[in-house]
C-alpha cells in the first residue's frame, strides 16, 4: 500500500510522547508529513483531515489508565476517511490501563483503521531527583525500539494493497473503561526564592493554568498536574509540595521500582 504523507498528532506536556512520536517517524522514512502539537492550545481547535493513502500517528501520556480529558476533547478534530493509524500511549512506569484500547476506540470512531498500537515508557511527571519513577526513560534504546517499530510499520503496509487488508488488532483494555480523564484540582507546586519570573513555565504550560505577569500565580482548577513547569524552570525553582501528589509521587516510587517494557500490537 502506498502512502503519500504522514501526521503526526501528540500531546507531550514534557517532551517524552514527542521523542517517542518522532523515533517511530524515523523508521517509518515517509519524508512528507505534517506535525499537530496538541500541547500547544493554539493547535487544538484545528481540523486534521486525513484519508486513505495518509498514515495517521496518534499518541497521548496516560493519566490515570485514560487518555487524558485535555486531548480527548481535541481528538474529535479528526476527520478520517479509512485512514491507516498508529496509535501509542506513553506512561510512568506504573500502568496504561485502559488508555491504549479508548484511544483506538476514539480513533475508529473518527474514520480510521486500526494499523498498529503501542505502549511506551517515560519519566513519570511527579519524577525529581529525591523520587525517581522511570528516571530519564525514555533510553536510547527505548527510542531505537520506537524506530525499529517504524520500520515494522512500513513493512506491514508495503505488504497490502489497500486498508482492506489490514488485520484486526485485539488491544488488552475492558469497557467501560472506568476511572477518571481529569487530575486533582490540588495547589502542589512550592516555588521557592530562586523564581526569577523568567515566564518560561507559563510558555510551557499546555492549558495556561500560569500567569504570565506573575508565575507565582497558578489557577488549579486548570492545571493538569503535568509538573511541565516544574521539569522545564531553569532555576529549579519549582518543588512537588507535601500533599496529595508528594503521597502519589512517594507511593510510585516505591511500588514501581521494576522498570517495564514498551508492548507492541502489531499482526
Amino acid at each position: 500500500m502506498k502512502i503519500q504523507s504522514l501526521k503526526l498528532v501528540y500531546f507531550s506536556p514534557t517532551g517524552t510522547t514527542e521523542k517517542f512520536v518522532n523515533s517511530i517517524a524515523k523508521g517509518i522514512k515517509i519524508n512528507t508529513k505534517s506535525c499537530y502539537n496538541l500541547t500547544n492550545p493554539k493547535q487544538r481547535d484545528t481540523e486534521i483531515i486525513a484519508k486513505e493513502n495518509e498514515l495517521l500517528i496518534v499518541a497521548t501520556p496516560v493519566y490515570m489508565g485514560r487518555v487524558p480529558a485535555i486531548i480527548k476533547e481535541c481528538l474529535t478534530n479528526i476527520k478520517a476517511n479509512k485512514t491507516p493509524v498508529v496509535f501509542t500511549a506513553v506512561y510512568g512506569n506504573r500502568t496504561y490501563g485502559n488508555a491504549l484500547l479508548e484511544l483506538k476506540d476514539i480513533l475508529v470512531e473518527a474514520g480510521c483503521i486500526p494499523l498498529a498500537g503501542a505502549t511506551f515508557i517515560g519519566e513519570h511527571s511527579f519524577s525529581s531527583s529525591e523520587l525517581p519513577i522511570a528516571k530519564s526513560r525514555p533510553t536510547i534504546n527505548d527510542l531505537r525500539h520506537a524506530e525499529n517499530f517504524g520500520k515494522k510499520i512500513i513493512t506491514k503496509l508495503n505488504a497490502i494493497q489497500s486498508t482492506k487488508d489490514i488485520s484486526k488488532i485485539n488491544i488488552p483494555g475492558n469497557t467501560p473503561y472506568g476511572g477518571i480523564t481529569k487530575l486533582w484540582s490540588v495547589d502542589f507546586i512550592a516555588i521557592s526564592d530562586k523564581c526569577k519570573n523568567h515566564g518560561l513555565c507559563a510558555e510551557v504550560c499546555p492549558t495556561g493554568a500560569i500567569n504570565f505577569e506573575n508565575t507565582r500565580l497558578i489557577d488549579i482548577e486548570k492545571c493538569i498536574s503535568c509538573c511541565a513547569c516544574i521539569k522545564n524552570c531553569p532555576e529549579n525553582a519549582r518543588t512537588i509540595k507535601k500533599g496529595k501528589v508528594k503521597d502519589a509521587a512517594i507511593r510510585l516510587n516505591s511500588l514501581f521500582k521494576e522498570p517495564k517494557n514498551l508492548e507492541l500490537f502489531i499482526e
